[in-house]
Formats: C-alpha cells, sequence, structure tokens
C-alpha cells in the first residue's frame, strides 16, 4: 500500500522572517573564530542575492512594460522587504528623514532640546526645534547644524534644511503662571500677533513700564529699566541674531532670552512671569 504524503504546509513571509532572525540570534551568541565564518557567510550570500536582483530590477525598469511590473511587485510586502534589505529600493523621504529624527533624538533630548519633522518639499526638509535647540544660543546654533548635517549626510537627496518657527510661547512657564488670569496680580498686555518675532514691545501698568521681547517666538517680559541707572530699554536695539539687547543711553548689552548682562556680569533684567491666553499676554509684575 502506497503511503499518503501530506502536502507541505505553506510558510508566510512572516515565518520565514522569524526564521532568520532566530538563525542570526544563534549565531551571536557564538564566540570567536566560528561565529566570524558565519558571519562572513551569511555577507557572501547577501551581496550574491543583490547582485542577481539589481540585475533584474535594471532590466525591469529599462522596459516600460517591467516597470509597471515592477511596480507592482513592489506592493508586495514581502518583494519590498528584500529589495529594501539589499538596499536597492529605499523608503520614502519622510520615513528615512524620520528614522534620522529617531537617531538624534536621544543626543538633542540629552542637551534638553528636540526635533520634530515637519515635511519635505523637493531637496528640502522641514524641521521645528523645541526647548534648547530653539534659539539663537551657541548651544541652540550647535544642536540645529548636527540636525541638518546628520540630514544631509544620510540622505544626499536632501540639500536644504529649514527650521520653521514655533508658535510663541513663554521662554520660562513658572509654576505660578499657571493660574487663573483673574488673580489681581495679573494683568493683561498686548496680543500676541501685535510681536512678532524679532520685535518688542513696551507697555504700561499703574505702577509699572514692562518690556516684552519676542526672540524665536519665546516670550520674555522685563522690568523697562536698565539695571545700570534705571532708564527706559525700549528704545534700545534688538539684534534677534545675537539675541542681544542694547541700552540706548549708556551702551550696556543684555541677553535678550535669559537677561544676563553681557557689560556688567553683576547687572541683570528683573524678569517677570508670562503667559499666553486667548492669544494674550499676561504678565505679573513683581
Amino acid at each position: 500500500m502506497q503511503a499518503t504524503v501530506a502536502p507541505a504546509t505553506e510558510e508566510t513571509f512572516e515565518s520565514l522572517a522569524q526564521k532568520v532572525d532566530e538563525a542570526l540570534s544563534v549565531v551571536n551568541t557564538i564566540d570567536g573564530h566560528v561565529k566570524t565564518k558565519a558571519l562572513d557567510l551569511k555577507h557572501a550570500i547577501e551581496a550574491f542575492h543583490k547582485f542577481a536582483l539589481t540585475k533584474i530590477v535594471q532590466k525591469l525598469k529599462a522596459d516600460p512594460r517591467g516597470k509597471e511590473l515592477l511596480f507592482d511587485l513592489v506592493d508586495d510586502p514581502s518583494v519590498y522587504a528584500m529589495l529594501q534589505l539589499h538596499g536597492i529600493v529605499k523608503p520614502d523621504l519622510s520615513t528615512r528623514i524620520n528614522r534620522v529624527m529617531d537617531a538624534v533624538r536621544p543626543y538633542m533630548q540629552s542637551h534638553g532640546g528636540d526635533v520634530e519633522f515637519v515635511r519635505v518639499e523637493g531637496a528640502t526638509a522641514f524641521v521645528r526645534m523645541h526647548g534648547a535647540c530653539n534659539g539663537c544660543s551657541q548651544s541652540a546654533v550647535t544642536l540645529r547644524d548636527g540636525v541638518e548635517e546628520a540630514i544631509k549626510h544620510n540622505i544626499p537627496e536632501i540639500q536644504a534644511v529649514e527650521v520653521l518657527p514655533n508658535e510663541p510661547s513663554p521662554n520660562l512657564i513658572q509654576i505660578e503662571s499657571l493660574t487663573s488670569a483673574k488673580n489681581t496680580s495679573w494683568v493683561k498686555g498686548p496680543a500676541v500677533a501685535e510681536i512678532p518675532a524679532g520685535k518688542k514691545m513696551r507697555f504700561d501698568t499703574e505702577d509699572t513700564s514692562i518690556l516684552i521681547i519676542n526672540v524665536d517666538n519665546r516670550l520674555n517680559a522685563y522690568r523697562n529699566a536698565c539695571p545700570h541707572q534705571g532708564m527706559p530699554l525700549d528704545g534700545g536695539m534688538l539684534d534677534a541674531e545675537s539675541c542681544e539687547l542694547t541700552c540706548p543711553w549708556h551702551g550696556f548689552k543684555f541677553d535678550a532670552v535669559t537677561g544676563e548682562c553681557f557689560s556688567a556680569p553683576q547687572a541683570q533684567l528683573e524678569s517677570f512671569p508670562l503667559r499666553i491666553e486667548d492669544g494674550h499676554i499676561w504678565v505679573r509684575p513683581n
């Protein structure tokens, strides 16, 4: 009596990929010469496959009928994964840029910053910086340059990286700033839209003259008085690129973001808590 052979169960793409991962995991547990030889074999097989697959793709792309067939094949996850594994096809630009962002993000976060990919247009990638990366200090510029270098190095198609401005926000959010604007110690200032990035505005309360400065869409509120001789600062020059505010009376220079005085380290602008509500700036003078 002839034995009946059961048909082999067709394996799925996922199960085959899992077997490869399991085999590679075993190889990685081996020490010494045997592991080296096993990995050499793996690389040699992959190089062989890549060579042959590249020839196939080139032939298909050279013929209009073949190109159409190739596009249909790439839609299959298993075919796409195999071609991507060998670098024959690449993910779309957005996916690749996000992968670069994921790679640099831990470094950015360790320095108090972060980066967000927004979109890509042609050969230009648009990103937004957050935290310590969003500013004009030397460290912020260094972090932004690092992001641009990482994108261009890993994705040659990208020729330019543009940093988009963030929505205006308080430079420092203080715990007491979260209380209601109905608190009588808070005063309503100008609308956020009235102070674009790189500009400043003075507004006065019954007792206090306040200077609001917008640098890189980070808002700061200071007492409108130079700590040198108490003269008003609103007539001074604001250099948004260097983040410097210069007193119009005696030329004292201040960091417009921190209030630190470059001319006399012992002098410091007096800052006020600031918050934004319903498109308006609220300040609490001390």
